[in-house]
């Protein structure tokens, strides 16, 4: 298990009972979290006196309750790095934590490559690591989601992160379109990230299924690597998908082609303030060079 306990700005204070306790910053948030199924004593005053609750609907969504007024949005650091938070309608925030473990590891290798490093980041949502890889001086990062809003919203955070004169192109386009587009170009990527998730449709309704394309969408980028791939990494919050099954399809897709490198896979989680357990928060896995 990997875990993201660097943050300053951010904090898991509880966890149970299907849902999650945090602080961005000075807001108290509570949240469903499928992941958190063991017991938790909710008469603790810490449960009921939040800023916002984000309430399930049996009718599938949900929604906010305030008991104080927030601001539309607010900012959280991570060491050199500024992010936009909101709460969606979708009871996310905009930013996925538990990630800032696989921000550092790349952050390192680009900042040890000793090299020009070009990233391609797919389904890359606000831009966490199109940032973290940007502010580790990455020659040009390409962010790629099929969403206008989150490009908008990770335009947001290269603003306040200061990486506006940086190389960043945004595109809004479906992953495996813009993929086969850049091998018939001939264009190369040094580092792929990519956050697939379990079901999702691109701007023209193109159908996205984590079982069913992640294999062939894979196999797909490993064709605009370079000669010399720094690191290949894939994140998943997908149900009942093991990091194993991440770690054998790099391993039959990328080592055959890169011998010189080594494939882990594992979970990533965050420290649970309360008592020290850990909320695991998806999967990981990850080819590296060892050149």
């Amino acid at each position: 298990m990997r875990l993201s306990k660097d943050w300053h700005d951010y904090e898991c204070l509880d966890a149970g009972n299907g849902e999650k306790l945090e602080r961005w910053g000075d807001v108290i948030l509570r949240r469903p979290d499928p992941q958190a199924i063991w017991e938790v004593d909710y008469n603790k005053s810490r449960w009921n006196n939040v800023d916002g609750h984000y309430f399930r609907s049996n009718r599938g969504g949900g929604k906010w309750k305030f008991k104080t007024k927030l601001k539309d949005y607010w900012t959280i650091n991570y060491k050199d790095l500024t992010f936009k938070v909101s709460p969606t309608n979708f009871k996310h925030t905009g930013l996925f934590p538990e990630q800032a473990v696989n921000w550092d590891y790349m952050m390192n290798k680009i900042r040890n490559a000793d090299r020009d490093i070009k990233v391609l980041n797919l389904f890359a949502y606000t831009g966490g690591a199109t940032m973290a890889c940007s502010k580790a001086g990455a020659v040009e990062v390409v962010h790629v989601d099929a969403s206008k809003g989150m490009v908008t919203w990770a335009k947001e955070n290269m603003h306040l992160s200061k990486l506006e004169n940086n190389r960043i192109r945004f595109i809004v386009d479906d992953c495996l379109k813009f993929v086969e587009r850049e091998y018939r170009r001939g264009h190369k990527y040094d580092a792929i990230i990519m956050d697939p998730p379990s079901y999702g449709r691109g701007p023209n309704g193109e159908v996205w299924k984590f079982e069913q394309n992640i294999y062939k969408l894979i196999e797909a980028t490993t064709k605009i690597l370079s000669d010399k791939p720094l690191f290949f990494l894939i994140n998943s919050y997908t149900t009942g998908i093991s990091s194993t099954v991440l770690e054998n399809i790099l391993k039959t897709t990328l080592l055959p082609l890169y011998p010189n490198g080594i494939v882990e896979a594992g979970e990533v989680g965050l420290p649970i303030t309360r008592d020290n357990l850990i909320l695991p928060c998806g999967i990981y896995g990850r080819y590296e060079s060892k050149d």
